[in-house]
């Protein structure tokens, strides 16, 4: 089953918070349901995705590496 994206994020090159800072921005624009894609080099953000995710009530859908690139689906709830 694939994951229909709302909205994608290039987090590249950024260092720990920013990431999380874009994604929390990203995430409110969006409705309940939709779903963001996160792209990310910084290693922190394996970690920070997940505490972001618990704390916000959002659901991490997939967390993938792909080379240098962290990939985050989270859907909004």
């Amino acid at each position: 089953m694939s994951i229909e994206i709302s909205q994608t994020l290039d987090a590249r090159g950024l260092n720990c918070p920013l990431p999380i800072l874009r994604t929390k921005k990203a995430m409110a624009q969006l409705n309940s349901g939709d779903v963001l894609e996160v792209t990310s080099t910084d290693p922190g953000s394996l970690k920070d995705m997940e505490s972001f995710c618990t704390q916000t009530g959002n659901e991490l859908l997939a967390s993938n590496q792909s080379g240098s690139d962290f990939v985050f689906q989270i859907r909004k709830q």
